[in-house]
């Protein structure tokens, strides 16, 4: 099965909203106060919309498996790393340091690499461009 553009786009879009969920999660934790109460976690807004922003995700990753191979869709997930690691320190005020760019860059490259080879025969073989994006066209 070759895996189409709508099912990579649909990929991405999951990795966007369950790491907003994550950074709505964090942000709903920092309001809290302690003693923490059922009501206090109901009524948690950045909490709830975390939840939901997860909820959409997964919806958007089993209509993305649908369109695709697993092998090519899946480590698009690693992805919400990086998505994490960006939106921590535009929303929450975390820093990034040369470790946590160097986690960044082997983690795209490992999705790229992952995405852009091929098993046959046992042996691995880089996809060539042409063969690249026919395996994820439609």
């Amino acid at each position: 099965m070759k895996t189409s553009i709508l099912s990579i786009i649909l990929m991405v879009l999951c990795t966007a909203f369950t790491s907003a969920g994550q950074i709505l999660w964090k942000l709903g934790v920092q309001q809290m106060t302690d003693p923490v109460s059922i009501w206090s976690v109901l009524t948690n807004l950045p909490l709830i919309s975390g939840f939901v922003s997860y909820g959409l995700g997964a919806v958007l990753l089993i209509l993305a498996l649908r369109g695709g191979e697993l092998s090519v869709l899946y480590p698009i997930v690693a992805t919400s790393y990086v998505w994490v690691a960006m939106l921590s320190t535009i929303f929450i005020g975390e820093s990034m340091n040369p470790w946590k760019w160097t986690g960044i860059f082997v983690i795209i490259a490992g999705v790229v690499l992952v995405t852009t080879h091929e098993r046959i025969n046992g042996r691995i073989r880089k996809r060539s461009k042409g063969e690249a994006m026919e395996a994820i066209a439609v």
